[in-house]
């Protein structure tokens, strides 16, 4: 399973959603729904804009844990 953790970084930096536009240039509801969880997918430019507009690696925002560990 795949969790998204682009909340909890934007937490510890106390960002919002229009502070993450701001710095990537990517459109609002990308950001929104990858925010709250509800993107089914993400493309890799994305991924490489908010890495680089979070000063942080894909393995912070998407990691993977095995089914077993999650319940």
């Amino acid at each position: 399973m795949i969790i998204n953790r682009l909340s909890e970084i934007m937490g510890r930096e106390r960002l919002k959603i229009s502070d993450v536009i701001n710095r990537t240039g990517l459109a609002r509801n990308t950001v929104a729904d990858l925010y709250h969880g509800r993107a089914k997918r993400v493309d890799l430019e994305t991924l490489d804009k908010l890495c680089s507009a979070l000063n942080c690696s894909t393995e912070e925002i998407l990691q993977h844990v095995k089914l077993a560990e999650v319940q």
